[in-house]
């Protein structure tokens, strides 16, 4: 008990850059965990890895309201701003953001053929394409820890609804989410006959922008704090942008609409307690 106070003590004291390093760290581990379970088995079934998505795009959906977008509505207040034009401008252009990134970068969803690859056209592999898609999403959650773990460390909140701890649910809640996207790429392309450490390997490297991107959310937010609010719903935009665009679609390309469904409301709500708890 002694020690895991010493290390709680140890990680507050940390830089917000370092903090945000360790919490992007985390959940790119929780990705290559996932990615992992190729070792074990090439086929998992349908309906858990259906259900699995729809808790990860509930976690995300969750994550973006508590954590992103009311710290983000609160800190404009406090800042003599329009409460909610921060959260709008920031939220949609994280949308924004992203699409480009989807019209642009080379991906393909789970679960799709590759002649449906979206992006500009390319003659790269599909296990190349499946990384990309993966990747492409992991962007904005890196961001979201980083720019949180900014936020609460470095004191730019007046109104001190953004806390390390909070940080730390969020950074968690990503990470358990996480968890099925690792086997999500790895699985199929097991199934497709590639050597299972290349598996491994591609499902593991989808998560590796994480820690980069939560460095530089936490970086940005240091460098131009009042753009906090903005850089806040930011994330938010881009995070839902990315459950309603690929993660339930693909959670329920199966036909398992009552689980995905369900596993949707379970992570929503495994984020919530989450964040009200430790937040």
């Amino acid at each position: 008990m002694f020690e895991l106070a010493e290390l709680k003590d140890s990680f507050y004291a940390l830089n917000p850059v370092m903090q945000s390093l360790f919490g992007g760290l985390f959940t790119y581990g929780l990705t290559a965990l996932g990615a992992a379970l190729v070792f074990f088995t090439r086929n998992v079934n349908y309906k858990i890895l259906d259900a699995m998505m729809g808790f990860a795009a509930g976690v995300m959906i969750a994550a973006s309201f508590w954590s992103l977008l009311v710290p983000s509505i609160e800190m404009a207040g406090a800042q003599g701003v329009i409460e909610w034009l921060p959260a709008v401008i920031g939220f949609l252009s994280g949308g924004i953001f992203l699409r480009i990134c989807d019209a642009y970068m080379p991906h393909l969803h789970i679960g799709l053929p590759v002649e449906e690859a979206e992006g500009v056209p390319t003659s790269w592999r599909r296990a190349t394409l499946l990384v990309l898609a993966i990747t492409l999403h992991n962007i904005p959650e890196g961001l979201a820890v980083g720019v949180l773990f900014g936020a609460a460390a470095s004191g730019v909140d007046p109104t001190g609804t953004a806390t390390i701890a909070g940080a730390i649910s969020l950074a968690l809640g990503i990470g358990i989410q996480n968890f099925p996207e690792g086997v999500a790429v790895s699985m199929p392309l097991r199934r497709e006959g590639v050597s299972v450490g290349k598996s491994f390997w591609y499902g593991q490297l989808s998560g590796i922008v994480e820690p980069i991107s939560a460095v530089i959310g936490a970086a940005a937010v240091l460098m131009v704090r009042p753009l906090l609010p903005y850089a806040l719903a930011f994330a938010a935009g881009a995070m839902i942008y990315v459950v309603v665009e690929e993660l339930i679609p693909e959670s329920q390309h199966h036909g398992n609409t009552d689980l995905a469904t369900m596993g949707t409301m379970l992570g929503f709500s495994a984020m919530m307690v989450l964040d009200v708890a430790l937040g």
